[in-house]
């Protein structure tokens, strides 16, 4: 439930509301905003009698929000939020930013090449995975902490931010202590216990869609972690699981638009997972930009052909070089339409 005062309403008549609301044994969270000051009402499992809140002074009107993500959605945060990721910030009004970076760190060296050609390129944030959630147990599985400092120490050598995944509660600490933002991957999407202290750390999360995730299950993963206190969250469309077997999942560019209509929270696109075919990397990043996307995720490896994890949907530094550029002209011609 929403409940919209008048842009009159005095101070006790919100406090007035607020106590009614928690005498219900419901949480009232205020929302302040520029055109319009609300009361989000949350807890409640089912409808709610609104005749005693319509009745009090000041209140405007009372609007029912049947979605089960109310934090996430623009009906309780009309304004776009801007995700501010180290001093990279992800939103409305800002540049799509370039995430890029390779599949796992394998080295020192490795993660040192890579952080200065993406770098190079224009790239604003650095990745790379430590720990790796595989489809097989007998292929590499990340170096671990080990691989979280080659990671910091190759994004403080550019002056990149980094971000990684998370796949248990206890790296959390961890990882929080050396990655600027934490990845939730598709496998955990609905891992709700890891999305709730996920949301207590305060850390910025890329949250990406889960592999059969539809748009309601997306969003109401992303209510999980905004509801532990943390709205700083970043939602990754990286494909589908559909009958389609020519790339690795289906990328569906459609929910990009649907979710800047629903939700105030950002989103980028990984279409390296998503199609896992080099070729097709950098045609559906640019997509991405066109449909709306606030930016990219770009898996990049010095030496694709020798890369332990994911080397087939990997650019080269060449191709991403190119891809870049591409990307920052495509930029330059949205900005005249």
């Amino acid at each position: 439930m929403l409940i919209v005062m008048h842009h009159s309403a005095t101070n006790e008549q919100l406090k007035a509301v607020t106590d009614a609301v928690e005498a219900m044994g419901l949480v009232a969270e205020p929302i302040p905003g520029s055109l319009r000051t609300a009361i989000g009402v949350l807890g409640n499992q089912g409808y709610v009698d609104d005749t005693s809140i319509r009745e009090l002074p000041g209140v405007r009107e009372v609007i029912h929000v049947s979605k089960p993500y109310k934090l996430v959605s623009r009906d309780f945060h009309p304004a776009s939020s801007i995700v501010d990721a180290a001093g990279v910030k992800f939103g409305d009004g800002q540049p799509p930013v370039l995430i890029a970076g390779p599949c796992t760190v394998e080295s020192e060296e490795q993660m040192l090449a890579a952080a200065r050609l993406v770098k190079n390129s224009g790239a604003q944030m650095l990745r790379g995975g430590a720990f790796k959630p595989r489809t097989g147990p007998h292929t590499f599985q990340g170096l671990g902490v080990e691989g979280l400092k080659f990671l910091r120490q190759a994004g403080d050598a550019e002056g990149l931010p980094v971000i990684t995944e998370v796949m248990r509660i206890e790296q959390l600490e961890t990882i929080c202590r050396y990655a600027d933002v934490l990845q939730v991957g598709a496998r955990n999407m609905q891992n709700f216990d890891l999305l709730k202290e996920v949301g207590k750390c305060g850390h910025p999360v890329l949250l990406k869609r889960g592999m059969s995730a539809t748009l309601e299950e997306f969003l109401s993963a992303a209510e999980y972690i905004i509801a532990e206190g943390n709205p700083r969250v970043i939602l990754c469309e990286r494909g589908i699981r559909t009958f389609e077997q020519a790339t690795r999942n289906t990328l569906d560019l459609s929910i990009v638009p649907l979710v800047r209509e629903m939700s105030h929270l950002p989103i980028v696109v990984d279409p390296s997972h998503a199609t896992g075919r080099r070729n097709l990397v950098g045609p559906m990043a640019k997509a991405a930009i066109v449909v709306g996307a606030h930016g990219v995720m770009i898996e990049v490896h010095p030496d694709p052909d020798r890369a332990l994890c994911d080397g087939a949907q990997s650019l080269t530094p060449e191709g991403f070089g190119k891809l870049a550029l591409e990307l920052k002209c495509l930029r330059s011609f949205l900005e005249t339409l």
